[in-house]
């Protein structure tokens, strides 16, 4: 799906109030609005969604590493959610670098620059809804309380220790408390490179950053 940006908001409250305007419409409203088709299932098309509220909402980052929102630092995220308003996935943050990492601070860290202030946007999206028929929910504009930020920093500190120390294979989806690291590629055989336990490079599955629901449930009950 290729679409031409809309026009993008110039302060939050216009961007929530862009926000505001579709909540409640299904995905085909969206669409048709769009001048685009839904897709039946999304399988091949996972990031579909995403990509119309993109659209709908102005984001202008396109493929760039920093938030959607470039001009007001504010990243957009999809969520899909249950009929009782709870998350149905992890959400993915961002890659996960696997060399080069020594010397990095969680305040300049990727994670935490994506996750300065974010655009939560609920779909319902339970695996018997068909794509069409998902609805979009009410926004929730969000920043990390200190003890949010803390349990955070605390999650990434963690797992860039095992990266520099070689020990990117051991980590597990159970490995830190709301923020995870899990292999991200189209399949088993696309590979990049690491560190192995002696300081070697080694060849591994690419991997990214991934809030735990468990975290995402505190977010979506400020609503």
């Amino acid at each position: 799906m290729k679409l031409e940006a809309q026009n993008a908001p110039h302060t939050e409250s216009e961007l929530i109030e862009k926000a505001m305007q579709i909540a409640g419409l299904n995905l085909t409203q969206l669409a048709e609005i769009a001048g685009v088709s839904v897709p039946e299932n999304l399988t091949r098309d996972k990031g579909w969604t995403g990509q119309l509220l993109e659209w709908h909402l102005g984001a202008t980052a396109g493929s760039k590493p920093v938030p959607d929102f470039e001009f007001l630092g504010i990243e957009l995220k999809t969520i899909p959610v249950d009929r009782n308003g709870q998350p149905l996935e992890t959400t993915y943050v961002c890659v996960a670098p696997l060399t080069g990492c020594s010397g990095q601070t969680w305040m300049t860290s990727p994670v935490r620059i994506k996750l300065n202030r974010v655009l939560w946007i609920p779909v319902l999206a339970e695996r018997d809804i068909p794509v069409a028929q998902r609805l979009i929910g009410y926004p929730i504009l969000w920043s990390p309380n200190p003890e949010q930020d803390a349990a955070l920093q605390a999650d990434w500190e963690e797992l860039m220790d095992m990266i520099v120390l070689g020990k990117v294979n051991q980590i597990t989806a159970k490995t830190g408390e709301y923020l995870q690291i899990r292999p991200k590629a189209a399949n088993s055989r696309v590979k990049t490179t690491g560190i192995g336990e002696s300081g070697e490079l080694i060849e591994t599955l690419p991997r990214g950053f991934y809030l735990k629901k468990n975290f995402t449930k505190q977010i979506l009950n400020m609503i």
